[in-house]
């Protein structure tokens, strides 16, 4: 065989391979997928804890932080689409693509890769736990005088919806998956602001700061940043579903793509805005971390809200799994010369989910700890990290519009990073005494 053959053969592989990794196997993606991947990426289950952040925030800042946030993750995520092709004739399909065409093929990995996998491994565990809590506050509400199951059992049986569901092969093919969760969130969000709306203002209702020192008030500020900051936490995935989008170079996928952001973030607006804004007006510093539970009544509502979270946390673990099914999968064909097959995708991913399965069970305070690293990897991957490569593959002129911009975006986004595990490792610090493993 000569050179030109032999290269043909390893272009055959590496194309065969391609087509089996989950990011880069199906690009015939409609650009209404990316709203329902988007979307349900983006709203988490943490919109019902918006209200409590506002209160440790206060009105001003509070309003402030919320829309700032929005606007600046929707700049960065404008900057991912866009860089998404911008070498003619490549596509960065995956985040640390794009970190090493900036920062170089080892570099590139180091920066990138760790903050990935500490959003979207701690964003499964998470999800794990919220799956299980949900189910159980259906289960008590609904049937007051059963016995209590513990909330271990009802991780496993969220679980195990989600041991089926992984084995679909590829972001295409989990949009319907995506559709009803993004579908979820938006139904339980307006439950939750209509439900406040009927309730009706709290009797003596107090706006003032919770926490009685000025240390208390300070440390809840800077958690409440953390938690509005994780509420915008979709880029970690932005570029694996630009990849299934199709591409040429007439009809770049950034079209598409970008069509589909913009109805995400409007889905996001609805659901984060009224749910912040309405809650926190209706019940001041008096309001629960999970607005749901200030609502206790009436009972089906309640129950229905949890089982809609349940249905839609389902989809968003399997959005935020998908990339890390990519990586590990990367890795065992191409590093370890692993050949493509279903056994290798059932035993990766089966082990993946009873590990995330394991931990929420071990570790169910596992949002105090997300908080803590949270802030170390949310803000860097959501604020700024599109801005420095921006700015390093871009190169826009010093003290213009572009530059000056993704500067003020990183100075914030660096602040956030600071500030936001201050406040998260506080609150673990003053929980730790309560704290149960194997609850």
């Amino acid at each position: 065989m000569g050179p030109e053959e032999t290269s043909a053969v390893d272009a055959a592989k590496q194309k065969a391979i391609d087509d089996w990794l989950p990011i880069s196997a199906s690009r015939n993606s409609k650009w209404w997928y990316s709203a329902f991947h988007n979307l349900t990426a983006m709203v988490g289950a943490g919109v019902l804890s918006l209200p409590f952040a506002l209160s440790n925030m206060g009105w001003g800042p509070g309003v402030t932080a919320l829309i700032l946030s929005w606007i600046i993750t929707l700049y960065t995520l404008w900057q991912m689409v866009e860089m998404h092709e911008m070498v003619p004739g490549k596509r960065f399909d995956r985040y640390h693509e794009l970190g090493q065409q900036a920062f170089g093929e080892k570099l590139g990995l180091w920066i990138v890769v760790p903050q990935q996998v500490v959003v979207e491994v701690g964003t499964c565990i998470i999800y794990m736990v919220i799956g299980g809590k949900s189910l159980k506050k259906a289960h008590d509400t609904l049937c007051t005088d059963c016995r209590e199951i513990k909330t271990s059992y009802w991780i496993v049986i969220f679980a195990s919806v989600n041991f089926l569901l992984a084995q679909c092969p590829n972001l295409d093919s989990i949009s319907m998956i995506s559709l009803g969760a993004a579908v979820m969130s938006l139904t339980y969000s307006t439950m939750a602001w209509g439900a406040s709306i009927k309730k009706g203002v709290a009797p003596n209702v107090d706006y003032g700061f919770r926490g009685t020192s000025t240390a208390d008030v300070v440390f809840n500020f800077f958690a409440a940043l953390g938690d509005v900051a994780f509420a915008y936490a979709g880029h970690n995935v932005v570029l694996e579903i630009q990849a299934t989008m199709p591409s040429t170079p007439e009809k770049p996928s950034k079209k598409p793509m970008w069509k589909g952001v913009i109805l995400a973030y409007i889905g996001v607006a609805f659901c984060y805005f009224p749910v912040a804004l309405i809650g926190y007006y209706m019940f001041g510093n008096s309001v629960d971390d999970n607005i749901l539970l200030t609502l206790e009544h009436p009972a089906w509502l309640i129950a229905t809200a949890n089982l809609l979270v349940f249905v839609h946390v389902v989809g968003g673990y399997q959005v935020f799994a998908m990339p890390v099914f990519d990586m590990i999968e990367t890795y065992l064909v191409k590093k370890l010369k692993f050949a493509p097959s279903a056994a290798l995708r059932i035993t990766t991913r089966t082990v993946y989910v009873a590990l995330t399965m394991l931990i929420g069970i071990c570790v169910p305070f596992f949002g105090s700890l997300l908080g803590f690293l949270g802030g170390f990897a949310f803000a860097p991957t959501s604020y700024f990290l599109p801005c420095i490569i921006w700015l390093k593959l871009k190169k826009p002129k010093k003290y213009g519009l572009s530059w000056t911009i993704n500067w003020i975006c990183i100075v914030l986004g660096v602040l956030l990073m600071i500030v936001s595990p201050i406040g998260g490792l506080r609150n673990i610090i003053l929980s730790a005494k309560s704290y149960k493993f194997f609850s």
